[in-house]
C-alpha cells in the first residue's frame, strides 16, 4: 500500500503542476498564456521533481511512469508483485491531478471558446507537432529511451538532489528533444488527463484525439525497455 500511496500522491502533484502550466499556457486570458518552450519543459521538469519528493516521503520509489516501472520489472530491477500497485497509482493520481487543473482553470475554460482559442487536448495531453504516427513513436521512443537510461543511473530517485536530478533530465529531454511530439514519455501522463478531458465536464471541450494516444502509450514502453534492457546488458 505504501508504493501505491506514494505513487498515487506523486503522480497526482506532478500532473495538476504539470498540466496546470500547459493550461496557463493555452488558455485564454491566464497570465503565462503564449510562454515560450523552455518555460515549458522547465516547468514540468520541476512538476517532476515535486512529484518524486512527496512520493519517496510516503513510501514508493517515485517512478511515477509506467515506463519506468514495467522496464525494470521486466529486467529484473523491480519485483513484480509490485507493478500492480504502482501501475494503479501512477494513473489514477495522474486522473485526479488533471481533474483538479480543471476546477483550479475553469473560468479560463469557459473564457477559451474552442481550439483556436487555446481549449483543446493539448492542455492535457500530448500532441504530434507533424502528424506522422510511425515517427511520433520514434521520437517518443528516442526521448523515453534517454530520460529513462539516465534515470537508471542514478539509483534511488528519492534520496537528496536525486529528485531535483530527476527533473532537470526531464527538462533537458523537453527542450531538446520534445518539440515534435510535446515528450510525454509517459503513459499515465498522457492517458490519465486525455481521459480526463474525454469524459468531465470541461467547458467547450474539444475533440480528445484518441486515435493518436496509442503513440504515448507504446513509444514510451518500449523506450524504457530499451533503457533498461541497456542498463541490464552494461550493468
Amino acid at each position: 500500500m505504501n508504493g501505491f500511496i506514494g505513487e498515487f500522491l506523486g503522480s497526482m502533484i506532478f500532473i495538476l503542476l504539470g498540466v496546470g502550466v500547459c493550461a496557463g499556457q493555452n488558455l485564454q486570458k491566464a497570465n503565462a498564456r503564449n510562454s515560450s518552450w523552455l518555460y515549458m519543459a522547465i516547468s514540468w521538469g520541476l512538476a517532476l521533481t515535486m512529484g518524486v519528493y512527496v512520493a519517496g516521503t510516503f513510501g514508493s520509489q517515485g517512478h511515477l511512469n509506467p515506463a519506468v516501472t514495467i522496464g525494470q520489472a521486466i529486467f529484473g530491477f523491480f519485483p513484480w508483485a509490485k507493478v500492480f500497485p504502482y501501475l494503479a497509482g501512477q494513473f489514477l493520481g495522474a486522473f485526479v491531478g488533471a481533474a483538479l487543473v480543471i476546477l483550479h482553470y475553469y473560468p479560463h475554460f469557459k473564457a477559451s471558446k474552442n481550439e483556436a482559442e487555446g481549449n483543446h487536448v493539448g492542455v492535457f495531453a500530448t500532441r504530434p507537432a507533424i502528424n506522422a504516427p510511425f515517427w511520433n513513436f520514434v521520437s517518443e521512443t528516442i526521448g523515453t529511451f534517454a530520460f529513462i537510461f539516465v534515470l537508471l543511473n542514478l539509483g534511488d530517485f528519492t534520496q537528496g538532489l536525486k529528485p531535483f536530478i530527476c527533473g532537470i533530465t526531464l527538462a533537458a529531454v523537453g527542450a531538446a528533444l520534445g518539440s515534435t511530439t510535446g515528450f510525454a514519455l509517459n503513459p499515465a501522463r498522457d492517458w490519465s488527463p486525455r481521459l480526463v478531458y474525454t469524459i468531465l465536464p470541461v467547458p467547450n471541450r474539444g475533440n480528445a484525439e484518441w486515435r493518436y494516444a496509442w503513440v504515448p502509450m507504446f513509444g514510451p514502453l518500449v523506450g524504457g525497455i530499451l533503457a533498461a534492457g541497456l542498463k541490464f546488458i552494461l550493468k
